[in-house]
């Protein structure tokens, strides 16, 4: 597995930023590959929320459930996959910078199964190239006031 990890300055406030992320329905807003997100669980989010995501992949669509398993607001949130060929693990992280907020992605795609493996170094090349795109969309989405 190959780690991504991607920064980001954000002209806003940790707590203002970390409340919008953790509107977990809301991801679709910033990361374009998501064509809806479904909670699974009731309740506030926290350790063991789950999520199922309809996600885009190429000229198909994937649903991709996943759950908490870290949760600290308002600095951070992992998460994992619990189903699939190819799992994410990661984070995000923000921490104040400035008089705004820095924001760290952190992903990895754990392949599970034959598929998995012959997916993985595909997917993590395209997850490298569209993690930025995601949180330049985050930035300009809450630096425009949302």
């Amino acid at each position: 597995m190959t780690k991504i990890t991607e920064s980001i300055e954000i002209a806003r406030n940790p707590e203002e930023v970390f409340a919008y992320l953790d509107q977990l329905e809301r991801h679709g807003e910033w990361q374009d590959q998501i064509v809806s997100s479904t909670r699974q669980t009731e309740g506030p989010n926290r350790v063991g929320t789950r999520m199922k995501d309809v996600r885009r992949m190429g000229n198909r669509t994937q649903e991709v459930s996943w759950e908490i398993t870290e949760y600290d607001p308002p600095r951070r949130v992992a998460f994992r996959g619990v189903d699939g060929p190819l799992r994410p693990v990661g984070s995000l992280t923000v921490e104040p910078s400035g008089s705004g907020s820095r924001v760290t992605v952190e992903l990895e795609l754990e392949p599970h199964g034959l598929m998995g493996k012959m997916l993985a170094g595909m997917a993590t090349g395209q997850a490298r190239k569209q993690v930025p795109k995601d949180q330049a969309k985050l930035k300009e989405r809450l630096e425009s006031g949302v």
